[in-house]
């Protein structure tokens, strides 16, 4: 009898816990081919000159590849890297090894979807289905209490009424063995040089380890971040979106970590910011799923002083750099460069200041973070510069973005 082999291709999300598309083709198949595409695309300068992906952000990415590798070896197997993009080899794959399904992850944004699209179009003439799954939300849409195409555009509401009407599933545990297919040749992880500095290490062991040690010292955080130890709580950041932004953590494993938390500490502002997060990241993610396109389709703002051209491109070049000669936004536009990530406040000021106070586009702002930061999401990074920018879907919403509180913020630092 002919085996069933199902081909796992992996995406943005390197990791075996709470991984249903994983579980699920260990099950439906006699043998999984578990790949990774090194997506040429993702390296290359975009249309606007930027990088698609900075030092910080290769580097982690690679790292945690690496680890998913790892983690399978551990079970007998490994993990198939593949230079180039993924609709060019997938169906030879699926010719080499005779496939009979392959299972991915489906994204929201353009660039990504169009890849699915793509690989689907080809499977379909090979008469092998793409399977999709949904696996880096917090609630699963089947579980959301409106459909797709009637959830809230207003933040406020699509939190209260799933909180209320929802629930967040219990993680899937991490397979204990795995049946794989047989390779000739595994593939290389490619060789990058970085100087990166104060960059955390990539994989799901490292997200699992940094989660278990930011929760266990909960309340002592809390003491200091409150005032009692002198620091400003709106600096707060848990660091642990690098991690979901690649998959390396599921947003149930944090939640669930975290409710185990408070348990253990009491619940305190920390934890209920760390569950506002998972929230918003799905709230993005499922108004690119419901608008598409459409989503910024309102984010335009009209400046009552035009701009030259060149001295945009002049003010951009110092904002990148951090020489615009404000301290705060210097100080915070420094610390992205180096370390490819600053807190949620740290964004929303240095946005503001692109924005309003120098009035160049966001969508600049936009790409250069999507270049930069190691926690990049396009549904995320997109879809908070377009409320900074005014347009979204909800940008009224006294929860999304203060105008007002950030520039007092900026006023209160000498240009």
């Amino acid at each position: 009898m002919k085996s069933k082999k199902i081909l796992v291709w992996f995406r943005n999300d390197l990791r075996l816990h709470d991984n249903e598309m994983l579980v699920e083709a260990i099950a439906k198949s006699d043998s999984i081919l578990p790949v990774y595409f090194f997506d040429p695309r993702f390296f290359e300068h975009t249309d606007v000159q930027t990088l698609a992906s900075g030092n910080n952000r290769v580097q982690f990415l690679l790292e945690s590849v690496a680890a998913l590798r790892v983690s399978l070896q551990k079970l007998g197997g490994n993990l198939l890297l593949i230079r180039g993009r993924p609709e060019d080899h997938i169906p030879e794959l699926v010719n080499q090894y005779e496939i009979a399904e392959v299972y991915h992850h489906r994204e929201v944004a353009t660039k990504e979807t169009n890849v699915s699209s793509a690989v689907e179009d080809l499977l379909w003439k090979l008469k092998v289905n793409l399977k999709h799954f949904i696996g880096h939300t917090l609630y699963n849409k089947e579980d959301l209490p409106f459909p797709i195409k009637d959830i809230p555009d207003v933040f406020v509401q699509f939190k209260k009424k799933t909180e209320r009407d929802a629930i967040v599933k219990d993680c899937i545990s991490s397979p204990e063995s795995i049946s794989f297919v047989e390779a000739e040749e595994w593939g290389e992880i490619p060789e990058y040089s970085s100087s990166a500095v104060n960059v955390p290490h990539g994989g799901e062991e490292e997200g699992i380890k940094h989660l278990k040690e930011l929760l266990k010292s909960g309340a002592e955080i809390y003491a200091k971040v409150s005032g009692k130890g002198g620091a400003d709580k709106n600096s707060y950041s848990s660091k642990l979106s690098p991690w979901l932004a690649v998959g390396c953590l599921s947003p149930r494993k944090v939640y669930w970590a975290v409710k185990t938390a408070e348990k253990d500490f009491g619940s305190n502002a920390n934890f209920n910011h760390l569950i506002l997060g998972l929230l918003w990241r799905d709230y993005f993610r499922f108004m690119f799923k419901k608008h598409s396109g459409n989503f910024f389709s309102d984010t335009e703002i009209d400046f009552d002083a035009a701009v030259r051209v060149e001295d945009q491109e002049e003010q951009l070049q110092l904002w990148k750099d951090g020489l615009t000669g404000h301290h705060m936004v210097d100080k915070y536009m420094t610390e992205l460069n180096a370390t490819g990530f600053i807190s949620h406040t740290a964004r929303l000021l240095v946005a503001t200041f692109l924005v309003y106070v120098l009035k160049i586009s966001w969508t600049s702002g936009a790409t250069y973070f999507e270049e930069k930061l190691i926690d990049y999401s396009p549904a995320s990074n997109w879809g908070n510069w377009a409320n900074v920018a005014g347009g979204g879907k909800d940008p009224r919403s006294k929860n999304t973005f203060d105008l007002d509180k950030q520039i007092k913020m900026l006023d209160l630092e000498v240009h």
